[in-house]
């Protein structure tokens, strides 16, 4: 294996044309490459923050084995590597001068993608608090009963609440993002499709979203109900019916991601059938001290990953 078996671009669409067959054929498992490839691809690069994005695809004899992507100023995601894949990558990215904040993907890849990057450059990982797992569906199974109320699919004319639930949701797992109207557009929240559940007298209690259709594959992601309005089935109900509106939109799979920490929403999805993928870490990383550089040499400049 060796570093420069990794081919880097700047193009999403170059790097779908590599990759797509390769991420389609787990799409669970390469839900995040595929989901923001698929928006810088639709959105363009510049639509997320400074600098450039990069992709990434582990390719021998015209064979894609692993893939990556970084999306400035987030850290970098993996698909599932090996130790001597995530060594190769983590010595590649080292000798191009790149920085990194922080690494997501499953919790084996993470763990050994951090520990490469520590020999390679000196920078300290340390485990971030929050755990995810990856969950995907089985065989949807509503709540029942469901609470009084319906569920409502939000348009254009509701894009001020949009805005504010998405932003209650960002406060509430520590993700800092404005979602006001300026800023809207260059958020993860703007592209997907949310439902609403209301009370019988058109209460809004509980916020579900799914992201588009991609390789065959939805994606429920921002599942909020106020803390007020908890523990009242709002959130077993909505996300019951995001989730079938992902099968009648045609996926194939339906995946969400739940905080470990949570045994509450845990459990919920369970009930509603889905099953566990897999675990999933990230790690951020603390550059080293100028002085000590990498194992023998000057350390890179540090750049936003």
């Amino acid at each position: 294996m060796r570093p420069d078996d990794w081919h880097l671009t700047e193009d999403a669409d170059d790097f779908l044309a590599r990759a797509g067959d390769f991420l389609r054929s787990r799409p669970g498992l390469h839900v995040m490459p595929l989901t923001w490839a698929e928006r810088v691809r639709t959105r363009g690069p510049g639509a997320f923050g400074a600098g450039a994005p990069v992709f990434g695809v582990l390719e021998r004899a015209g064979e894609v084995h692993a893939a990556l992507y970084r999306i400035p100023p987030r850290g970098l995601g993996l698909t599932p590597l090996t130790p001597e894949q995530a060594d190769a990558l983590a010595a590649r990215l080292a000798a191009l001068g790149h920085s990194l904040p922080s690494v997501g993907a499953d919790h084996d890849t993470a763990t050994v993608f951090a520990e490469a990057w520590r020999r390679h450059t000196g920078a300290t990982p340390g485990p971030r608090g929050t755990r995810l797992r990856l969950y995907r569906l089985g065989t949807l199974t509503p709540p029942e009963p469901m609470p009084a109320g319906r569920g409502r699919v939000l348009g254009e004319q509701d894009l001020e609440q949009i805005r504010f639930w998405c932003g209650e949701f960002a406060k509430s797992v520590g993700e800092t993002v404005s979602t006001d109207a300026g800023s809207w557009a260059g958020t993860r929240f703007a592209d997907k499709r949310y439902t609403l559940w209301e009370t019988p007298d058109g209460t809004p209690v509980s916020l579900a979203g799914m992201n588009p259709l991609i390789g065959g594959q939805i994606q429920v992601d921002v599942v909020y109900t106020p803390a007020h309005l908890r523990g009242r089935g709002y959130a077993g109900a909505v996300t019951a019916e995001v989730s079938r509106a992902a099968l009648a939109a045609g996926a194939r799979e339906v995946v969400l991601f739940a905080d470990l920490s949570n045994p509450t929403s845990n459990a919920l999805y369970r009930r509603l059938g889905y099953r566990t993928l897999v675990d999933w870490a990230a790690y951020d990383f603390t550059p080293a001290a100028p002085e000590a550089g990498r194992e023998g040499e000057a350390p890179a400049d540090r750049a936003v990953g």
